[in-house]
């Protein structure tokens, strides 16, 4: 069986990590940051390739030392992850598991779309390179942060011990040897979201919501339990505020938000059903946690 790319992509951020807070303000960087593959430089494992992220290895948060250990045996945390549990795998067959299955591609460039809806412009690495190329950095940067309490942890994924379904099946045997605790998934989601929000404050509102519901997306899937998600999350926070203080992801921020600006007034919009059918999803789990 072929490997998945979402899969590959984090057994790399393992094999990676075994080895000051302005928003963007105006467009007048010092020095043009680079794009593209060739300009980044490229992070290569078999047939996988990621961008470098902005952040040396001696950069990331420690999320052994930022995060308290998952829930306790027999504890009330526990017994609200398998609520969750059960609650969002509910949603697994309908429309919510699709966009959930979705969002588990971290592939890109179609991972590049996933907050196109909520920040109201189409974003691609054509149009919007500096945009594109941000996302692309700051998901290694992001997920490369939990591997250290995810390697320490080595917690089991709620699907292994319920053996209950996924919505990436094929994706279950590489999950079942990938620490659950915390959710890498989560973190680079909610990282994109706080992001973005800077980036267009005007549609935060609608990119924060994006962002909960990409890192809920891994409870609809069944592969993270809830404290997972809210842990991945942390993580993404204490990454982009890491990422402040980094020059060459200030100014690329920088020119992100003079292309969202530049996008938008050239009508450079996303499918109009695809938000509508994305939005329709969304609903059916807006007021379920995490």
């Amino acid at each position: 069986m072929r490997t998945p790319r979402s899969v590959l992509i984090f057994a790399a951020l393992a094999l990676l990590a075994s080895a000051c807070t302005t928003a963007p303000q105006s467009s007048t960087a010092s020095a043009q940051p680079p794009v593209g593959a060739a300009a980044v430089g490229e992070l290569k494992f078999g047939s996988l390739t990621i961008y470098k992220g902005y952040l040396e290895r001696q950069e990331y948060p420690d999320s052994l030392a930022l995060l308290p250990p998952p829930p306790a045996q027999n504890s009330a945390a526990l017994a609200a992850d398998r609520e969750a549990f059960d609650q969002l795998t509910a949603l697994m067959n309908g429309p919510r598991g699709a966009l959930a299955k979705q969002d588990a591609n971290l592939h890109f460039p179609e991972a590049a779309s996933t907050f196109s809806c909520a920040l109201g412009i189409a974003i691609s690495e054509q149009a919007t390179p500096h945009l594109y190329t941000l996302l692309r950095r700051s998901a290694t940067d992001a997920g490369l942060s939990t591997y250290k309490a995810k390697k320490h942890y080595q917690r089991t994924r709620p699907f292994v011990a319920f053996n209950a379904a996924i919505c990436t099946p094929e994706e279950a045997e590489h999950l079942r040897k990938d620490g659950s605790y915390p959710s890498g998934h989560s973190a680079l989601g909610w990282a994109w979201a706080l992001q973005l929000a800077e980036i267009a404050p005007e549609r935060a509102d609608q990119v924060l919501q994006r962002g909960r519901a990409f890192a809920q997306s891994r409870g609809v899937c069944g592969v993270h339990w809830k404290s997972d998600i809210d842990a991945g999350r942390s993580i993404g926070a204490a990454t982009v505020a890491r990422l402040h203080a980094n020059a060459v992801y200030r100014a690329q921020a920088l020119l992100a938000t003079d292309e969202v600006k530049a996008a938008r007034a050239a009508g450079q919009l996303p499918n109009p059903a695809t938000c509508a059918s994305e939005a329709a999803a969304l609903s059916t789990s807006a007021m379920l946690a995490p």
